[in-house]
């Protein structure tokens, strides 16, 4: 194939992307967690009311915190809760592209391609750190988990990552208090999104970063976590960096991918988006079926949101 800068924005032909289905009793308990989201709800009058109210109103919220908790609706009380609360502070979905676009000139983190259920792969290269310790780093990662939310096929919960350590350093890669402020906004406010993490290329030298780190992955974490795995099983190769056997050749240049993305995902420089933001209601959001985009067609399934 040859060079291109043109991203991969849909899953190969023919990916069917997994249906969940669910229980009775489940749906009545993600009934119960959305009953309990509309009584913690910001108000009407405040600003950052309808962007609350249009993650709450996604498909996948109300079921991916279930999941989490283990169908336990207190305990997935409390992480819905929490992670609202983080996102009133944090406003992940409101981050204009300026501020974190600096962090993405070197191609440190780049969105591109899918694996063959249709998760959107996240590369991370830390080998290519640009810039200094600082709380934007951490808004630019951020930033990269909403694009990748926004690249998912209907159905579709959860993304790959790829972490490749090819020429990272000491002094590049992440300090180990830095990766447990990342792990804890992975596992805590992004829940059950983290569909592989692919870690390869890994140094002798960085094997204490991984030991570090242990204590604070959870199970759920560390059993999606494959060291050197052999990635054609996992990606198709049309769809895989050439740079990891694909053959996909991308040829990254900052300002080209930056447009794309921001384009393909339709933010505004202020960090809304492009067209209405307008909350999906509620009964649409619950009953809507979800079909992958550019793939075989599946049966519908019931979700709650």
């Amino acid at each position: 194939m040859a060079k291109t800068r043109q991203i991969l924005t849909t899953p190969a032909p023919g990916t069917v992307v997994p249906v969940r289905s669910y229980t009775d009793e489940q749906k009545s308990k993600m009934q119960a967690l959305r009953e309990y989201a509309d009584i913690v709800l910001l108000e009407e009058t405040d600003p950052y009311h309808p962007w609350e109210l249009r993650w709450l109103n996604k498909p996948d919220t109300i079921p991916r915190y279930m999941r989490a908790a283990k169908w336990n609706l207190e305990d997935a009380k409390k992480r819905l809760k929490s992670t609202m609360e983080w996102r009133r502070d944090f406003k992940p979905d409101l981050i204009p592209p300026d501020e974190v676009r600096t962090e993405s000139e070197t191609g440190k983190i780049i969105l591109n391609g899918f694996d063959h259920e249709g998760r959107p792969i996240l590369y991370m290269r830390p080998g290519r750190e640009n810039t200094e310790t600082s709380p934007r780093q951490l808004r630019h990662l951020v930033w990269y988990l909403e694009r990748a939310k926004d690249f998912m096929p209907p159905g579709q919960e959860s993304l790959v990552i790829i972490v490749d350590y090819k020429s990272t350093t000491l002094r590049t890669n992440p300090s180990i208090s830095v990766a447990r402020k990342v792990l804890n906004i992975l596992q805590n406010h992004y829940v059950e999104t983290l569909g592989r993490a692919l870690v390869v290329n890994l140094p002798m030298l960085l094997n204490f970063f991984y030991k570090g780190i242990a204590p604070f992955l959870d199970p759920v974490t560390r059993d999606k976590m494959r060291f050197n795995p052999d990635l054609f099983e996992l990606i198709p190769k049309e769809q895989l960096d050439a740079d990891f056997g694909g053959d996909y050749e991308f040829e990254f240049e900052p300002d080209s991918y930056w447009e794309q993305i921001v384009s393909f995902c339709k933010i505004a420089p202020d960090g809304t988006r492009a067209e209405d933001p307008s909350p999906v209601p509620a009964e649409t959001a619950a009953t809507t079926s979800q079909e992958p985009i550019g793939a075989i067609p599946s049966s519908p399934v019931d979700t709650l949101a």
